[in-house]
């Protein structure tokens, strides 16, 4: 197993990680912890950090592989998707944002596994959109929880007020890079058996 893909796994071994720091955080309570918000910060920070070292390592090094294409999309969509339903939970995003991006993400895996069972298994990488709207979830994701766990209690407000407004472009970027994923790859649904 190379390097990027090594990277990859560990993103997703991340995962847990940060759902314990998020989990025992308990925003919005009266036992809120800080430290653990911050905490849950970093791990999502450092797991977004592979996300860009593990793409750049393998196209530097030609070290893509079809497992690198198929599980680094699915390492960001765990990784992502966890903190979108814990943020859900904080009430701090909608669950109609949670909705949009988990069908986006649905519906873009179901496309991929049409591909890859198509003649020849194509294993279709992401696109620009897809990239670009993942970067802007890591982003929200980790400005939420470092501010969260920065924030003087006074300003915790406007942290989940602008967090609320970022998971709405989120939503938007989201939908559309979705629309456009499918469309791009419309001869995969016409010609599924």
């Amino acid at each position: 197993m190379n390097l990027p893909n090594k990277l990859t796994l560990g993103r997703i071994i991340l995962v847990p990680v940060f759902m314990i720091f998020a989990g025992i955080g308990r925003y919005g309570t009266a036992s809120f912890e800080k430290g653990w918000y911050l905490a849950a910060g970093i791990v999502f920070a450092l797991a977004s950090l592979t996300d860009m070292l593990d793409g750049k390592i393998a196209r530097k090094y030609n070290l893509v592989t079809d497992f690198g294409k198929f599980a680094d999309p699915l390492a960001d969509k765990l990784l992502t998707t966890v903190a979108f339903l814990y943020m859900m939970l904080d009430g701090v995003c909608s669950v109609w944002v949670v909705a949009i991006i988990l069908a986006r993400e649905f519906a873009v895996s179901g496309v991929r596994m049409i591909a890859a069972g198509a003649p020849g298994g194509k294993v279709i990488a992401a696109n620009i959109w897809g990239k670009i709207k993942t970067v802007l979830q890591m982003l929200s994701i980790i400005f939420y929880y470092l501010s969260a766990g920065l924030a003087a209690p006074d300003a915790i407000g406007a942290v989940g007020l602008i967090t609320q407004t970022l998971c709405w472009v989120i939503a938007v970027v989201t939908a559309l890079s979705g629309a456009q994923y499918i469309w791009n790859n419309r001869q995969f649904i016409n010609t599924a058996k």
